[in-house]
């Protein structure tokens, strides 16, 4: 069973309109385009927001962004793919843009960090995948049925 902390996050998820994934590229071997194409594929707006070596200017047929600053318009859950070591300032960047929600993927792991986003009034949640949580969830909320 989630955490009270935890559960917030997951309600943040299943209530979001928009969804920054941070982290996402155009190569669709890799888990975050996976995970956003299901993401698009339920109903999110999912807004690219890709920092690394593969750059490109749309994803999922969707305008890609440098970082979450360049994003117009408000982000409700930023979905987090980026080693640990750089989740501090990705954070930083979704309480100034006054995400929702902050979502560090399976594996991705930063307790003063969720901590900070939490302390921000922001719903954070770390080592989860949104995919799963939202396969688990959608049927759930649907009254027993299965979504989609």
């Amino acid at each position: 069973m989630a955490s009270t902390a935890d559960q917030a996050a997951i309600d943040a998820l299943m209530s979001a309109a928009t969804i920054a994934v941070v982290g996402l590229d155009s190569r669709e071997d890799r888990p975050a385009y996976r995970v956003a194409k299901y993401l698009k594929e339920a109903g999110y707006r999912i807004i690219p927001v890709h920092r690394g070596r593969f750059p490109a200017d749309e994803i999922l047929g969707e305008t890609a962004y440098a970082s979450l600053r360049d994003v117009p318009g408000p982000v409700d859950v930023v979905d987090v793919f980026v080693r640990p070591a750089d989740t501090d300032e990705v954070i930083d960047e979704a309480i100034a843009a006054g995400a929702k929600c902050v979502w560090l993927q399976e594996g991705i792991t930063n307790d003063a960090g969720i901590e900070r986003a939490r302390a921000a009034g922001l719903a954070a949640i770390q080592d989860r995948c949104a995919k799963v949580v939202h396969s688990q969830e959608a049927p759930k909320r649907a009254g027993g049925q299965a979504a989609g």
